[in-house]
């Protein structure tokens, strides 16, 4: 895999969770860098981002030290997420709102303009990327 890619998808990931770029920047230079997906999944503390050639790239964060509700709730997830489309909400506290909200993980589909957002018993929430 190309060493560049993969330095642009750790400094992107740093940065983001960090709180310093907002997510349509996420979505601009992960795309540059050539990612089709990425998936997010809290409990393990693990980022895996997919190429379209089958390379992937995972970066580890730091679990939730509270833990991801039991209960899935689709409302808070929407809140978060349009707190963060507002500009109002940076990554860090993101994850702590949908975590609070019973997601346990989602993926980004980059190729797709959608994100699906993951509860604990296979619940989903969807949310197209803004226009």
């Amino acid at each position: 895999m190309n060493e560049a890619t993969v330095a642009i998808i750790q400094a992107t990931f740093e940065a983001s969770n960090q709180g310093t770029i907002h997510f349509g920047q996420v979505i601009g230079q992960l795309l540059h860098a050539g990612v089709e997906s990425y998936h997010v999944d809290y409990r393990s503390g693990r980022t895996t981002y997919y190429l379209p050639d089958g390379h992937t790239v995972d970066c580890q964060f730091e679990r939730p030290a509270h833990g991801v509700a039991d209960a899935f709730d689709a409302q808070a997830v929407r809140a978060a997420i349009k707190g963060a489309q507002q500009g109002l909400v940076m990554y860090p506290e993101f994850k702590t709102l949908t975590q609070a909200a019973g997601c346990v993980g989602y993926t980004v589909w980059l190729a797709g303009c959608h994100v699906s957002y993951l509860g604990r018993r296979g619940e989903t929430h969807v949310e197209r990327f803004p226009e």
